[in-house]
């Protein structure tokens, strides 16, 4: 076994005589171990030592996607999003996720060949890599004129004095020049021909590795990169060349780690992490969006309100996921939260599993935002132990600032709202929820 599947906040033990749980090589998990104890600039947030049992374990945290180690041993980590979900709907929901993430809006799910609740992750996007330049193939490598220094039997270009002295001084058959050639070999052909040798390195798939060696072979005439980010830098897109753009931005996720999550160390094993409070943000972001009726926007990332002055200084600058806003007038509040509620447990100790900080962080919000009057909005995954809203939270000392705590529902891809008018003047009701859902059998509700 050169792989495991697990779903985030699971734990991991070294395989061993009499270990219990999800076990792993003892070199991979040697080098988990190293990584979760580091406590420099670069130590990962996605791992953590703990114990399982009485025995040594690591425990992966709120961070999905794929941890290769340097010995190729691969851990899938998929998002957890109730308690019977399968790996092939949880893969399936963190593509279709990750489509709203800045940087992967290339993803194709809708390819016939595409069997993402089977593939790994990483095989996913080596894909996806794949069918991006076979694209670009099809339509015809670009060339452009490039600057060329060489010792020439005839004079072609600009002679370079200094140096035509000083290597044809005996020899008066050769020509010293500088001149522009035609050629393929510009930037953006050499990343994309490095990350094809690269991903042949990487990928287990026979059929993506003859791919690769076949588009390889398209880019023979093109030397690779020798220095990535430089030619990243000298990335020129001209007129025309729009679609070279998606298999570019494969080409630098690949070349840069494939991962917007550093931490690797000096081991540079490729990873594909992603933080699931940002990958839901960025979900809810784009589908509220469309929830909404016409005359209300959805603003990200406020901030413009800060908590505290100082000596005419403004501290503690205020930051809340997404604003509902009429014109300049913002109307809702709104925060989103990557955890699983539980709806059961409504009693003063565990209070849903509902976290004070988050409530103090929203009572915040409301009153720079709001003025202290109005909407707040907490939104968690709907899972099968939060399914409805909860009811509305007041506050003793803010009258007339209420917060709501509302499930989405990660399959219709809807925020499911209570019956306050004030939400339901916002957001387009149930009733055209038919009209407005697109099909996704494939993940759970």
């Amino acid at each position: 076994m050169n792989s495991l599947t697990i779903f985030e906040f699971d734990k991991v033990v070294e395989a061993k005589a009499g270990a219990v749980g999800l076990a792993v090589p003892r070199r991979v998990f040697a080098w988990l171990d190293m990584q979760s104890l580091r406590n420099d600039d670069d130590a990962p947030g996605w791992l953590k030592p703990t114990h399982l049992s009485g025995q040594r374990a690591i425990q992966v945290t709120s961070y999905v996607g794929v941890i290769r180690a340097p010995c190729g041993f691969q851990i899938e980590v998929l998002p957890k999003t109730g308690r019977n979900t399968s790996p092939e709907e949880a893969r399936a929901l963190l593509i279709e996720m990750l489509k709203c993430l800045a940087g992967f809006r290339h993803i194709k799910t809708a390819n016939a060949d595409l069997v993402a609740e089977r593939m790994p992750l990483l095989e996913v996007f080596i894909q996806q890599f794949l069918l991006a330049v076979g694209s670009l193939v099809k339509r015809g490598l670009r060339s452009d004129y490039v600057a060329r220094q060489d010792n020439l039997f005839a004079l072609r270009g600009r002679l370079l004095v200094a140096r035509q002295t000083s290597q044809n001084l005996v020899r008066r058959d050769r020509f010293f020049t500088e001149h522009d050639e035609f050629s393929q070999d510009r930037a953006e052909n050499r990343l994309i021909h490095t990350a094809l040798r690269h991903v042949l390195t990487l990928c287990r798939s026979q059929e993506s590795q003859r791919v690769a060696r076949e588009l390889s072979f398209v880019f023979s005439d093109v030397p690779p990169s020798v220095d990535v980010a430089q030619d990243i830098q000298r990335i020129r897109l001209d007129r025309g060349m729009g679609y070279y753009e998606s298999a570019l931005d494969w080409a630098k996720l690949i070349l840069q780690g494939l991962s917007p999550i550093s931490g690797m160390g000096s081991h540079h094993a490729p990873s594909l992490l992603f933080p699931m409070e940002a990958v839901f943000e960025a979900y809810v972001e784009k589908h509220l969006a469309r929830q909404l009726h016409a005359d209300f926007v959805l603003k990200a990332q406020a901030s413009s309100q800060h908590l505290v002055a100082h000596d005419d200084q403004r501290w503690f600058r205020l930051k809340p996921d997404l604003l509902v806003k009429q014109k300049q007038t913002t109307r809702l509040v709104l925060d989103t939260k990557w955890k699983l509620l539980d709806a059961a447990k409504n009693n003063g100790r565990e209070k849903c599993q509902l976290s004070q900080a988050d409530f103090y962080q929203l009572y915040a919000y409301g009153h720079h935002y709001l003025d202290g009057t109005g909407d707040i909005v907490l939104i968690y995954p709907k899972t099968d132990t939060f399914t409805e809203p909860l009811p509305v939270f007041d506050f003793p000392k803010a009258i007339g600032m209420r917060l709501w705590v509302l499930p989405f529902c990660l399959k219709e891809r809807r925020l499911k709202l209570p019956a306050s008018l004030q939400l339901q003047s916002v957001f387009v009701g149930e009733s055209s929820k038919a009209s407005q859902a697109e099909d996704f059998n494939a993940v759970p509700a």
